[in-house]
């Protein structure tokens, strides 16, 4: 028999990596020019906790809980939160979880190696994504013209470090945690 999308169990696992990601936007350790928070790292933990689809559903209910009005993205929520250049970051992290699900349900590994590199790819594609936001919404919306290399140099170095940083602190955990959330794929 096969086992149901979201049973009860699933549906409570879900809700509460949505409500992590909400919590980590709001645990933040500054650092220069940027903000560490723990946001970036619970994404990725959905997606190798969760698989592919509960991942990016659990992200997807942040975003959406968010752009409906509730205060829980880093800076508020609402619709006009659209407009915000990091606005596309938070797009990315539902597709992120969703690349990490994937490769951990397609090959099946709780090893460190795969896991990282898993991460690191969602990283990338998370920055050229939100990057590519960024820059429509700076240079098409806010008028405010910037070239495209410079929206990818503002993630560099800082910014970058800090999300290997999570990456491998996500890796470590889902190893560490896959135990205990057993779902099946």
């Amino acid at each position: 028999m096969k086992k149901k999308f979201l049973d009860t169990k699933t549906m409570i696992l879900c809700s509460l990596f949505t409500a992590l990601i909400a919590i980590g936007a709001f645990i933040r350790i500054p650092l220069p020019v940027t903000v560490f928070t723990m946001q970036f790292i619970f994404v990725l933990l959905a997606g190798l906790l969760l698989g592919s689809k509960r991942g990016a559903l659990s992200v997807f209910m942040y975003v959406l809980i968010g752009f409906v009005g509730f205060p829980i993205f880093t800076e508020g929520g609402g619709p006009t939160y659209l407009l915000k250049p990091t606005f596309g970051y938070l797009l990315a992290f539902i597709l992120a979880s969703y690349i990490v699900g994937y490769a951990r349900e397609k090959y099946s590994t709780k090893k460190f190696a795969p896991l990282f590199i898993a991460c690191l790819i969602a990283m990338v594609i998370t920055y050229g994504f939100g990057s590519f936001y960024t820059y429509i919404i700076l240079n098409y919306v806010a008028g405010s013209p910037i070239p495209y290399w410079a929206c990818i140099a503002s993630l560099f170095p800082i910014t970058a470090i800090k999300d290997i940083v999570g990456c491998l602190i996500a890796s470590v955990a889902c190893q560490k945690l896959s135990k205990f959330v057993d779902i099946e794929f």
